[in-house]
């Protein structure tokens, strides 16, 4: 898969796993596709070490899987990170 497919995959993998995540997450169009390109990069490895299913072609329903999965965990470990922090009274 070429770097446009890539950031393509990654862009519309990070704007599913938004809409799959409950709740309200911060970040425009720049910062899903960063996420979800950093999840597709999750998404890949840990998919090729647990169940041997590389990000090769983007037509792949494997593929979308998991990089999906991989930008859901992103999107969790970044609202972990970043939280709400709370008002002051």
């Amino acid at each position: 898969m070429g770097f446009l497919g890539f950031l393509l995959l990654g862009l519309i993998a990070g704007a599913i796993a938004k809409l799959i995540l409950p709740g309200r997450q911060g970040g425009g169009w720049i910062a899903t596709l960063i996420l979800g390109v950093v999840g597709a990069i999750v998404g890949g490895w840990l998919g090729s070490l647990l169940f041997d299913a590389p990000l090769e072609e983007f037509f792949s329903v494997q593929t979308w899987l998991v990089a999906i999965g991989g930008s859901l965990i992103v999107l969790i470990v970044y609202g972990l990170i970043v939280g709400r922090k709370p008002k002051d009274a």
